[in-house]
Formats: structure tokens, sequence, C-alpha cells
């Protein structure tokens, strides 16, 4: 199968049903499968090697993905937020493509195939619609730009059968309601933008996009559209949980599902957002780029016995990302390769039909055909998996190795500490020294020292940040990812 058949699919079984919903207006599934077959014989025609989209969660955003889906040819999204020199260079690394970029993105670039979001939807009125013919399923469908928090990005490439593996896996085709309808802010340009839409889509779920995430908005679009299931990332809901504590009226009656992913979830916002959202199911979810989205999932009933349990072993799980999706093995291995025993720190590998573990130009592969997700973490011994950080996020002071997490957690901990982070710069003696920054809440301030009064009670000296600082925010993607390595330069460079 291809991905031009899940559309295909929905349209024949339910196609009358409403699809898609952006500002600009609402297709039916059945309109999104015409409009889309229309692309891809716009594409065939041409003769274009991909399809490059700049921009956010417009209409021309699901028909270019499946009228590039269908014609057998590459799904570019690039991040709109880079420079006009960062987003010249990478459609230049798509010579010949059609690039589709919002108008006031327009970018100086080699091709001459190119349109705005609305134009490019007008221009597909004189195409024939025809539904979509056999594509090769080991085709690539999906070149995206990983998001290089920790190093130079790369272009990771997703094959049809790789997403469709992770469709078949972890989704029940028309399993949704005509009433489902799920609200989508995570931009294209992210695995979860191209998930979110694939598994709405094979699920016959109305999308709803939202461009740009403001929390009132938010709130209000799940009132006005009647959102049934909602994305969220960590940030967005510190800042939903903000305006609710001012004051702003939580009440979302339609709301039955928050599925949360992308970083590190706070223990105090998840147990807080519990408390203000009681008849909505919690779901984390925690996949790559590389892996076509979800591996873990933490389900709903988890969150509810967790957050529930006195116990402190159940209550713990509440902080993991769960237990694999079907398809997946998860393996946790030594530095060696080795696999180590339950509840032991080490490297993250993953293997399942929906891996790709392929770059442009390298495959990140075993020989046995497992993939290092380059995170570390555990496996208790009930399956959950406890993310610890980056590999190399990993701080080294004087022989001994310190992951960030575990200091972190601690910092969060501290009253009115919203968000922290903990990293290693550079040292003559010890090779490296800990620092920390934290942002703190609209409570009362926050003492640097008695920060690390409190890392030292809990942890120990030698990993108590020799220096804390205190700023407004903390530099993370638009995706909620922490970028390490600017707060590195930052601290380092003063």
């Amino acid at each position: 199968m291809h991905l031009g058949l899940v559309l295909d699919m929905t349209d024949a079984g339910i196609g009358e049903r409403s699809g898609v919903t952006a500002d600009d207006g609402t297709l039916s599934y059945r309109e999104l499968a015409q409009r889309s077959w229309q692309a891809a014989a716009l594409f065939g025609n041409l003769d274009v090697p991909a399809v490059v989209y700049v921009g956010g969660n417009h209409l021309a955003f699901p028909i270019a993905l499946f009228g590039a889906a269908a014609a057998g040819v590459p799904f570019v999204p690039l991040n709109y937020r880079l420079s006009r020199g960062q987003l010249d260079a990478q459609i230049d690394m798509q010579p010949g493509a059609y690039v589709i970029s919002d108008a006031d993105l327009l970018v100086t670039t080699a091709s001459e195939l190119r349109s705005d979001p609305l134009h490019f939807i007008q221009s597909l009125n004189s195409w024939a619609s025809a539904p979509p013919g056999p594509v090769d399923p080991d085709l690539p469908a999906i070149l995206l730009h990983t998001s290089g928090t920790t190093s130079a990005p790369k272009t990771a490439v997703l094959r049809h059968k790789h997403l469709m593996a992770y469709l078949l896996g972890t989704v029940e085709f028309a399993s949704a309601s005509e009433f489902e309808a799920a609200l989508v802010s995570v931009p294209p340009y992210h695995i979860a933008g191209i998930a979110n839409l694939l598994s709405n889509v094979y699920a016959g779920r109305r999308i709803v996009y939202l461009d740009r995430f403001d929390p009132e908005v938010f709130l209000q679009t799940i009132r006005t559209n009647r959102v049934t299931q909602a994305m969220i990332i960590p940030t967005m809901l510190s800042r939903l949980i903000e305006l609710l504590d001012e004051g702003a009226d939580p009440l979302v009656p339609t709301l039955q599902q928050l599925s949360y992913g992308g970083a590190r979830m706070p223990s105090g916002v998840l147990r807080r957002a519990l408390e203000l959202f009681p008849e909505v199911d919690f779901v984390n979810a925690y996949g790559l780029t590389e892996t076509s989205s979800t591996i873990t999932l933490l389900d709903s009933e988890d969150h509810r016995i967790c957050a529930a349990s006195d116990d402190p072993a159940i209550a713990k799980r509440l902080e993991s990302v769960g237990r694999p999706v079907p398809g997946i093995k998860l393996e946790i291995r030594d530095d060696d390769g080795l696999p180590v025993a339950p509840c032991q720190t080490g490297n993250i590998y993953v293997t399942g039909d929906q891996i790709a573990g392929e770059y442009l130009g390298s495959s990140a592969l075993g020989s046995d055909g497992w993939f290092s997700t380059r995170d570390r973490g555990c496996i208790d011994c009930d399956g959950y998996l406890f993310i610890e950080g980056r590999s190399d996020d990993t701080i080294i002071r004087g022989g001994e190795n310190i992951a960030p997490a575990e200091i972190e957690d601690v910092l969060l901990a501290f009253p009115n500490v919203v968000d922290a982070v903990a990293v290693g710069l550079p040292d003559d003696e010890w090779g490296q020294r800990l620092a920390a920054v934290i942002v703190e809440g609209s409570g009362r301030p926050v003492s640097s020292d008695d920060v690390k009064e409190w890392v030292r009670r809990h942890l120990r000296s030698s990993k108590t940040p020799e220096t804390v600082e205190i700023w407004t925010d903390l530099p993370r993607t638009e995706t909620g990812k922490l970028l390490r390595r600017e707060v590195v330069a930052t601290l380092t460079n003063g």
C-alpha cells in the first residue's frame, strides 16, 4: 500500500464527511480527494521530482501531500521559520521541485515552479481528477529535516512502507464517528504534523487546523468547532494552565482526549492539567522523525492509575512514555551494544516495520536491523520506558556521567520553577562543570542560592550546579524541543 490509498479508502467509505477545516474553508473527504488527485495530475504532467512545501496549516498542505503521494514523488515540508538563505539552500537540494510557499515567504530559488497556497489550489481547476494508480511502497514518501537540537540537521527519508506500517499498526480504519474532530496546531514540517494528518484521515476524523498557537484561541477553537481530540506540547500546556489559573473558563465540554509529546513534560504541569480537565483522557506519545512517529504510548488508563496510586513505583510511571505500540520492539543497551537489565540506564534501540532509520545518502540501521534513537533511558520490570535525555546531553564531570534529566526533575520540583535545564560547560579541571537555567512562574521570586541548596539536599554536591541563572524563557523549537546548544553557547560566551 501507499499513502494515496489512505485518502482513496476514506473517500470511498465516508467521502461526504467533513474532512479538513482551516482558515480558508472546509473540504469534505471527497473534495479533498478530488483536489489531491488533480494535484497528482499537475505534478505528473510537469514531471517534477519532488513537491516542496513552505508554509503553515493551510488546506494546501494535505492536498499537496496526498497529491505528491499519488504522483509517486516525495513531499518535502520545510520550516518556514528559517531564514531566507537557509530556505533557499534547502529548496536547492531538490532541483526542479514544485515549490508551494506562503505569499510572504516566497523565496528566491532556481525552481521556476512555485506558487503560494491559494494560487496552487486555484490552479488545480483545469486538471482532471482520477483515483491514484499503483505506487511502489519502497519509494520515498516524505523527506523531513530533523530538528538538529544537538547536531546539524539531517534529511530523514520516510518511505511509503514505513508510514503505512505505522498507520496499520496503530490506527483502526474509519474508526472515528462523524462527530469526532481533532485540533492540530503542530506545524507541517514536524513528524507529528505528518502523522496527525495521516492517522486522522485513516480514522475518518475531521481535522481542524490552527496555524498558530495561542491559549485563548486554542480553547475557543475547541468550543466553536466541538473538538473531541487535540494534541499539545509541554510548553503549550504550561501556557494553557497559566491562563486557566488566572481565571479563564476551563469548560471544553466536547473534549475527550488530549495527547502530548515532543518534549519532556514536567510532572507538576501534567498533574495540574489532570486536575483542571478531570473528564479528559490524557495520552503521552513518544517517537522520532526516523521512526515514522509514535513508538510508545502512555495511554489514558495508565494516566488514571498512576495519578491515583499511592505506590511510588506506579506513580512514577506518570513520568514515563509508556509501552511500545504494536509491531515495535525496544531494547536498552550499554555503550558496548549489549542489553542491560531492567531499570538500568542505557541507550535506547528500536526495531519494527515502521522504523526508517534512513537519511539522504546514508542508513542509520545496524546490521541487525535495530535503530539507535540516540536517547538514553531505562525500562522498568513492566515494560514502561523512561527517557533520560539525549546521549549527547550527558554531562561528564570528573569522569562521572551525569544525566541532566535527574537534575532537571529536582529543579522543576522547586516552588515556582516552571521550566529548567541543566548543562555542562567546559572546565579545565573537571572536564565539565554544572550549570543550570531556570524560569520562574508568576508566584514569589526564586533565589538562585535557594535553588542550589535545594538540589544539594535532594541529590549531592557533585550534582549541584555551580551556577544557576534565571531567564524569562528557554530557547525551544516550535514543537517544544529544548535547544541545549544555545543555552551552552549563551552561558559560555556570557
